[in-house]
């Protein structure tokens, strides 16, 4: 199987790495030269267009940073779209809106090929080993043609039904992990002014009913004063967007949502755009006139499990 990937940002570059790194016949697309340099030093192919690419490969993989860069990238004129044909498979792995998936995997189907949506869930550094986690929707046939590439980027892969449910599944477990750490910025403001040692309440919370995947990961680059989780305000309030924009299509109102973004947007407005999402902490420390530094844990979140080929959950 050919394979063509577009997107080698934070995220992307990861996955196509691990495409890569296990022999996948692989041709890459993106604006930063230096990105497609890095792949092409290691025996990746470029193409100079999405539509060039989309020719040439059986598997055309978008991981890209909004919605509209996607349909940009799909429906220009030297765009992936115009590049289909017959049985080539399309597979979104942004995290992007269900009704846009849907929209544009109508376009290609009429090209007669085949559209997935397959986001990833679990952290750079677990798509840096194949280890992140993939949701998949859309015909299962289709997912099980391209399960051997799915199964070395990441480790446990779900095929969710039909083509969109992943990306609302993804949409669902990124809103619950933003919520998880605006909670551990006040739990950490209370483990401070109650004077608890830092290092020995990481420890607690990790073994409690309270422990998250995002206070194992998020809290050790918190404590270290980094907040490097290769993740940015921008994009957690795109997704957090994309969340409740879902919310009020369904008529369904909520009550934690709405405030999640109003802190997110709060915390864009104070550190940046571009500044690391687990930064939203620093309003509580801020606000307290705090910081939550304790000694030992690292500047940058490494898997240190093994990789190994993924499977099928």
């Amino acid at each position: 199987m050919k394979i063509g990937f577009v997107g080698l940002g934070n995220v992307g570059s990861k996955l196509a790495g691990s495409l890569l790194r296990n022999k996948f016949d692989l041709t890459v697309r993106d604006l930063n030269d230096k990105q497609t340099k890095i792949f092409s030093d290691l025996g990746a192919k470029i193409a100079n267009s999405s539509k060039e690419l989309a020719e040439e490969v059986d598997l055309i993989i978008t991981c890209l940073p909004s919605p509209k860069i996607c349909s940009d990238v799909m429906e220009a004129n030297d765009g992936i779209l115009n590049g289909l044909s017959k049985n080539k498979i399309w597979l979104e792995m942004s995290t992007t809106d269900e009704a846009e998936v849907k929209r544009i995997g109508k376009k290609v189907i009429k090209k007669n090929a085949i559209p997935l949506d397959g986001p990833v869930s679990g952290g750079c550094h677990r798509a840096a080993t194949g280890n992140i986690a993939i949701f998949v929707g859309g015909e299962r046939s289709a997912f099980e043609k391209i399960l051997p590439a799915l199964s070395v980027m990441g480790k446990k892969v779900l095929h969710t039904g039909m083509l969109g449910s992943a990306s609302v599944l993804k949409v669902i477990t990124n809103y619950l992990a933003s919520v998880h750490l605006v909670a551990l910025g006040e739990a950490w403001t209370v483990a401070k002014k109650s004077n608890l040692d830092l290092i020995k309440t990481y420890k607690g919370i990790a073994v409690s009913s309270g422990n998250s995947f995002v206070h194992e990961t998020e809290s050790q680059v918190i404590l270290n004063g980094s907040y490097n989780i290769n993740f940015t305000m921008d994009l957690v309030l795109k997704d957090t967007g994309l969340f409740n924009d879902l919310a009020k299509k369904l008529d369904a109102p909520l009550e934690i949502s709405p405030k999640i973004v109003e802190i997110f947007k709060d915390g864009q407005k104070k550190y940046g755009s571009r500044a690391w999402s687990s930064m939203i902490v620093k309003r509580m420390e801020d606000l307290n006139k705090i910081n939550f530094r304790a000694e030992g844990f690292p500047e940058e979140i490494i898997d240190n499990e093994s990789e190994e080929k993924g499977h099928e959950i």
